[in-house]
């Protein structure tokens, strides 16, 4: 019986622990891993913040829409959006110059304010505007207009729209 119970004790020295080459494919293979995990998530990170903005965007083009049905014009300032979507923190453009970061920023364009442009800041540091006329004139159509890090921003209603602006989405 004591011999039994003392080859037991030997072939448990002789068994013990990883070696070091198994320990390091380990190491290599969880590094692997990582290496292809963390561009995945920081692409999702980014693609989440850019639908934040979108969302935000539709959101406060609802608003307006909202105080245009009532008062047939959109609004000038943005204390008039905030009792309609108080969600959202508005400012106009002129305000975000001075410092202010809200997380839309709204201008009026074209003739008797018949025309709308909001412009919202991802926080991936992409610009993304929406442009909505509400009646035809100039150069564009009516309908909502969409644009995606525009050279100069909110245009007037009535400029020319180039290649950066769709009417399908961003």
């Amino acid at each position: 019986m004591f011999m039994a119970i003392r080859e037991r004790l030997e072939r448990g020295r002789e068994e013990g622990g990883f070696t070091l080459i198994e320990l390091m494919v380990v190491v290599l293979i969880i590094a692997i891993l990582i290496a292809i995990a963390i561009p995945t998530f920081l692409g999702a990170r980014k693609r989440a913040q850019d639908k934040q903005a979108q969302s935000n965007l539709r959101n406060a083009l609802t608003a307006e829409k909202t105080f245009y049905v009532d008062k047939q014009a959109y609004t000038v300032l943005a204390a008039d959006l905030t009792p309609i979507e108080s969600s959202l923190n508005y400012a106009s453009v002129d305000a975000s110059a001075r410092g202010v970061t809200p997380q839309t920023k709204f201008a009026i364009n074209g003739t008797a304010d018949q025309a709308i442009c909001l412009e919202s800041d991802s926080k991936s540091g992409t610009k993304f505007y929406l442009l909505d006329i509400a009646v035809s004139g100039g150069a564009n159509s009516a309908g909502t207009w969409y644009g995606k890090d525009v050279a100069g921003g909110c245009p007037a209603a009535d400029a020319a729209l180039g290649a950066s602006w769709s009417q399908s989405g961003w």
